[in-house]
């Protein structure tokens, strides 16, 4: 399944999303969702901890001025990247 966080990591239940991701799950974080990525937060932590992949959209993190602030353990998609996370996963589901 594909899991797309599109707000702040404080306005979502982050650990509720936890809960239900499996490691042939990705995590795409875009829009205000890009926050959870940023070096050493707890949010970073506990997306880290997941057995699912866990990535950013690049154009969000450059829309926000966070590009040196985002961890190097988050790989940065492009919408073309996007595009094939949801040919990769036939569900989706939006955080």
């Amino acid at each position: 399944m594909l899991y797309t966080l599109s707000r702040s990591p404080w306005q979502t239940d982050l650990e509720a999303l936890l809960r239900l991701v499996r490691a042939s799950d990705d995590i795409l974080l875009m829009q205000d969702g890009v926050v959870a990525a940023l070096n050493h937060s707890r949010f970073l932590t506990a997306l880290l901890a997941s057995p699912a992949r866990v990535c950013a959209l690049e154009n969000d993190i450059e829309a926000r001025g966070l590009g040196a602030q985002i961890s190097s353990n988050v790989e940065t998609i492009s919408y073309t990247d996007f595009v094939k996370l949801t040919v990769k996963h036939a569900s989706q589901m939006a955080w």
